[in-house]
């Protein structure tokens, strides 16, 4: 079997169109549409149903998706064990966080981690409600909720809390609640449930069941934002508040804690790239606990 037409065979079956494929390679669409004929021929199979909209895979082409990506992973595994011990950390890891996470941690914590390692590039990207490690979508995940798939490597990152705030400027128009009936008098900012990618973003019933008036973003950053204009009340990641002077925590008896969970593909885990940065998120995470629990006792 040849490589080559493999590396073909997960490009197209990733990328769902041979000219995508290409792109991705960095071949002609001539070369990657001879190479997946020839892959055909050898196999003695069809492996996609080519369509105008693009390529679908046959039953024969995701059985052997399966066991192409096994074959990659002992590909990418063999080329690390042959880099000498104190061989530079090189290549690209894609780190997939929620949008609160990446935009209000990460995007700024993981620039000592680039700056130790000049040949390793860090990809930062949002975190789709649907994503695929093995369609190497994202290298690393960090979840919301513990994935219910036991071939996962799986580790806990940290707890971390949520309060209520208000701007200074709203309380200053509309008076401070102190109690959930108080809310009944009230603007607040929540997420839109039906975009949540995960069952933890539950918590936004206790002010819309109260709330005279209702405004929903669906983006972390975006209710940060709405809150901090003044436009209501909202539920908001502490870590994210930080020492910002312009909102105020209110309603403190009413606290919520969720947990981020780090996850990765067990045929990659131990790829020297993917380990490093593992490593260097479970140490940034320890280290940084006190800001993702600050009002913990």
């Amino acid at each position: 079997m040849d490589w080559d037409h493999i590396r073909v065979f997960l490009a197209i079956a990733r990328q769902g169109q041979l000219l995508a494929a290409a792109r991705k390679l960095g071949l002609n669409h001539a070369t990657v549409s001879r190479r997946l004929d020839a892959l055909e021929a050898d196999m003695g199979t069809q492996l996609f149903v080519r369509r105008p909209a693009g390529s679908v895979l046959t039953p024969a082409g995701e059985r052997l998706m399966q066991v192409a990506e096994r074959l990659e992973a002992e590909v990418l595994g063999i080329s690390e064990e042959l880099r000498d011990i104190e061989a530079e950390v090189a290549g690209n890891v894609r780190i997939g966080a929620p949008d609160g996470l990446g935009n209000c941690f990460l995007a700024a914590a993981l620039g000592p981690l680039v700056a130790a390692r000049a040949g390793l590039v860090v990809e930062l990207v949002p975190l789709p409600r649907m994503f695929s490690l093995s369609r190497r979508e994202a290298d690393l995940a960090i979840v919301l909720d513990q994935p219910a798939d036991g071939r996962l490597v799986v580790s806990r990152l940290t707890d971390y809390s949520l309060s209520i705030y208000a701007a200074r400027d709203y309380l200053a128009r509309h008076g401070t609640p102190v109690a959930e009936a108080d809310l009944a008098q009230h603007a607040v900012v929540t997420g839109v449930e039906d975009l949540a990618y995960a069952t933890a973003l539950d918590y936004g019933e206790l002010l819309e069941r109260s709330a005279a008036r209702k405004y929903r973003c669906a983006s972390v950053v975006g209710q940060l934002e709405a809150v901090k204009a003044g436009i209501g009340i909202g539920i908001l990641h502490d870590f994210a508040v930080g020492a910002d002077s312009q909102l105020v925590r209110i309603l403190p008896q009413a606290t919520y804690r969720r947990s981020y969970y780090l996850i990765t593909h067990p045929e990659t885990a131990q790829a020297r790239r993917i380990s490093c940065c593992r490593e260097f998120l479970a140490k940034l995470f320890r280290d940084e606990r006190r800001r993702f629990l600050p009002y913990d006792q």
